[in-house]
């Protein structure tokens, strides 16, 4: 049981003393970086499926 408890102090000591935690600007520059890059990895991959569907109709149509 020493053990437990002893792990549960420590990770509060590194979580307390050690850990470098963000500034709000950080954060939400962070943020902003990462919904960006969603959105435009969102569009691309839309766009491929798309191009993608396009041909594969076009290879049909044709050797229909």
């Amino acid at each position: 049981m020493s053990k437990i408890v002893n792990y549960f102090e420590q990770a509060y000591d590194e979580l307390i003393h050690k850990v470098t935690w963000p500034t709000w600007s950080e954060l939400q520059q962070a943020t902003l970086i990462t919904l960006i890059s969603i959105i435009l990895l969102t569009l691309i991959i839309f766009a491929m499926d798309g191009s993608s569907e396009l041909v594969f109709e076009t290879f049909y149509k044709f050797f229909k």
